[in-house]
């Protein structure tokens, strides 16, 4: 059954916030197809608001891991035999939460932190209000100065950035950008993205959506799927189940990463042509393997090509329809494997969701938070003109990976129980919907206090924002040591945070840490 660990104190007290991480817990179960199995009997112990802000962003993170845990007891329920209302008791320590939603941050290699911004990815004061531009990939930096008007040759490309979008309307900045395939976002207020085109088409999509891909009176639909390999010794739930890793940057590897650790075989492929930051891949990339496949090439496409005809689940973190002209549409992936039982579980997540004028458009943490009014409302009350703040933590992207994990957890279940090919569908903007709808139902209060989240100040991180002064104490730094390990890797000694989840008699970490960008065979163990 998986629980976290260690445990690090009571249950919690403070029965606002309980009420919100079940209600969190209840509304993902929702989004998801059903309740889940004793999902009514979840512990949080240790402080209840370990990552201080204006929003619910503890209780958000809270709640996204339990939802992992229950799916995960619900799919080792199914594949053991046992009926669909059974449910193992589930404990979460808010402290093993919080030091795995700042992860990057708590990331050490030889004793060295290895978190780091571009200068370029910042808030910028325009002529009307804020941008919030991405600078982090080389290609995005120079689609930024293409974009503005800035030559190769200027000798200090940061401080012209800066003059140039102080010349300009903070939406003309936004729309300059992203013509010339770059990312950046106009801050706006809550009320600002609930009046924009896709604040209102998201409005009317549910958190996540889980839906069957073949007709449900297909030969051979709802009858139970027979499995590759039971789960293991360990208990593991998604043991012998192979992943197809198509992810990038935060969300998307969380949520590999998660499903690594719960025993499932994830593969990551990239094109050998895409850069990566080193320090992404060593924090997500634990329990993984990675190789390089270039698909317009015919010999990197066969092995693709074989690498599909026997997986599980594809995970795909790319732009809607970015990967379709290679038949990796979710039902192009499904009807290419006619009376295959089991069928395939597809996952697909985005910044901004599959519908509205900005489903294509790339995105990031941070630029969804400075979109939706999450960087207003984190704002509070500054004396520099109101400099839009952030959340404690890139807990869009983190929620938004735990979520994943979760949903093909349950895809898995419903697949074991009923056969047929699943998709489930995720998004940055549309947990950031969840968030700040979770906002309205606290009822003016602050999710807790100005201070170290997730001990960041010892890991030689930054808080991140700010949150409402005079909220309640209980949210005081917590130190992240119970919840680190430290191991040699390829790159040198590797100091990282443990996984938020325990399975009972499991292993308390990945089976393995990072490997090399790349460096795996394509093929399955």
């Amino acid at each position: 059954m998986p629980m976290s660990e260690p445990g690090n104190g009571p249950p919690v007290s403070d029965k606002s916030h309980s009420r919100h991480v079940r209600e969190m817990i209840a509304e993902a179960a929702r989004a998801l197809g059903g309740e889940f199995p004793g999902q009514d009997a979840v512990t949080i112990t240790g402080p209840p608001r370990t990552l201080p802000s204006r929003l619910p962003v503890s209780a958000l993170a809270q709640a996204s891991v339990a939802v992992v845990g229950l799916a995960a007891g619900e799919l080792s329920a199914a594949r053991a035999g046992a009926g669909p209302q059974r449910g193992e008791p589930l404990t979460i320590d808010s402290g093993a939460v919080a030091a795995a939603f700042t992860s990057e941050r708590h990331l050490r290699l030889d004793g060295q932190p290895q978190i780091g911004m571009d200068p370029l990815s910042a808030f910028l004061p325009a002529v009307d209000g804020w941008v919030r531009l991405h600078g982090n990939y080389p290609h995005h930096r120079a689609r930024l100065r293409a974009a503005l008007g800035i030559a190769d040759t200027v000798t200090d490309p940061t401080a012209a950035v800066r003059a140039a979008v102080a010349t300009l309307p903070a939406t003309e900045v936004e729309d300059r950008v992203v013509a010339h395939g770059g990312v950046a976002a106009a801050v706006r207020d809550t009320a600002g993205w609930r009046r924009h085109p896709q604040g209102r088409a998201l409005a009317e999509l549910p958190l996540a959506g889980v839906r069957r891909l073949d007709d449900e009176h297909a030969p051979g639909a709802g009858h139970p799927a027979h499995e590759r390999g039971p789960v293991d010794e360990h208990g593991l739930p998604a043991a012998g189940i192979r992943v197809l890793d198509l992810t990038r940057v935060i969300a998307g590897p969380i949520g590999t990463r998660i499903l690594a650790f719960l025993g499932a075989d994830v593969l990551r492929v990239d094109s050998p042509r895409l850069p990566e930051i080193p320090a992404q891949h060593l924090d997500t990339g634990p329990g993984k393997r990675s190789a390089f496949l270039d698909l317009e090439r015919p010999a990197d496409r066969q092995a693709f090509e074989e690498l599909l005809a026997s997986a599980d689940v594809v995970v795909s973190g790319y732009r809607p329809g970015a990967l379709d002209r290679f038949g990796l549409s979710p039902r192009a992936l499904h009807e290419r494997r006619p009376g295959i039982r089991p069928g395939i579980v597809v996952a697909t997540l985005s910044a901004w969701g599959p519908t509205g004028p900005w489903a294509g458009r790339r995105g990031f943490d941070s630029i969804v938070q400075a979109a939706t009014g999450i960087a207003t409302t984190e704002a509070g009350d500054e004396p520099d003109g109101g400099r839009p703040g952030v959340l404690p933590a890139q807990a869009l992207d983190h929620a938004t990976g735990y979520l994943t994990a979760a949903a093909v957890l349950r895809a898995l279940t419903l697949r074991h129980r009923e056969s047929g090919s699943w998709h489930v569908q995720l998004s940055l903007a549309q947990t950031a919907t969840w968030l700040l709808a979770r906002r309205a139902r606290t009822d003016g209060k602050a999710d807790g206090t100005v201070g170290t989240v997730a001990g960041a100040a010892t890991a030689g991180g930054v808080a991140g924002g700010t949150a409402a002064a005079g909220a309640s104490a209980d949210a005081s730094a917590i130190g992240v040591i119970p919840w680190l390990d430290t191991v040699g890797s390829h790159a040198g000694r590797l100091t990282y945070v443990l996984p938020p989840l325990r399975v009972d008699g499991g292993p308390r970490t990945w089976s393995h840490p990072p490997l090399p960008l790349g460096a795996s065979p394509p093929a399955w163990l």
